[in-house]
């Protein structure tokens, strides 16, 4: 397998398990084989960068790398708004490959708040975010969970064979 490229502001950053010596997210490409990748990560902005690489190498390791720029942002995004919303110390990154060219990635986190897409002013710093997921997602939503939530999208790549 080459290289996976990296989004530019990716610098190295170590992934974080609770209870367990942290590791990082490159060592994940012997694990891929499997059809679903997840990481516990801090609650902190950096670990958008540890999404975004989550997400790009099982892209390439499933052969969707097709995916993996409008994964990675999409990643982002949830990250950033698990940083920006919820009050745990950690969040759950997931990447599923539920179909042979469909990807489900999702992030949890402890707040039982679902989120809500709004409509963003010209001078708005933020707010747009879920309507760029929407966009660019083939599907999304959010489901309440006993303790929490967890925010998903589908991407859909080609079809092979």
């Amino acid at each position: 397998m080459g290289p996976v490229h990296a989004h530019p502001d990716d610098r190295p950053v170590r992934s974080h398990r609770l209870r367990r010596r942290p590791r990082d997210v490159t060592d994940l490409k012997g694990r891929i084989g499997m059809t679903h990748v997840a990481e516990t990560l801090p609650r902190t902005p950096e670990s958008a960068a540890t999404a975004r690489r989550l997400v790009r190498i099982a892209l390439s390791a499933w052969g969707l790398e097709e995916l993996a720029d409008d994964g990675a942002l999409i990643v982002s995004e949830l990250v950033s708004n698990a940083v920006h919303h919820a009050r745990s110390r950690c969040i759950r990154v997931s990447v599923t490959r539920p179909g042979a060219a469909r990807v489900r990635l999702s992030v949890v986190d402890k707040s039982m708040k679902l989120p809500e897409p709004r409509e963003s002013g010209e001078g708005d710093v933020d707010g747009r975010g879920l309507m760029l997921v929407a966009v660019l997602a083939a599907d999304w939503g959010a489901e309440l969970l006993p303790w929490g939530k967890r925010v998903w999208v589908e991407l859909h790549g080609k079809e092979r064979g």
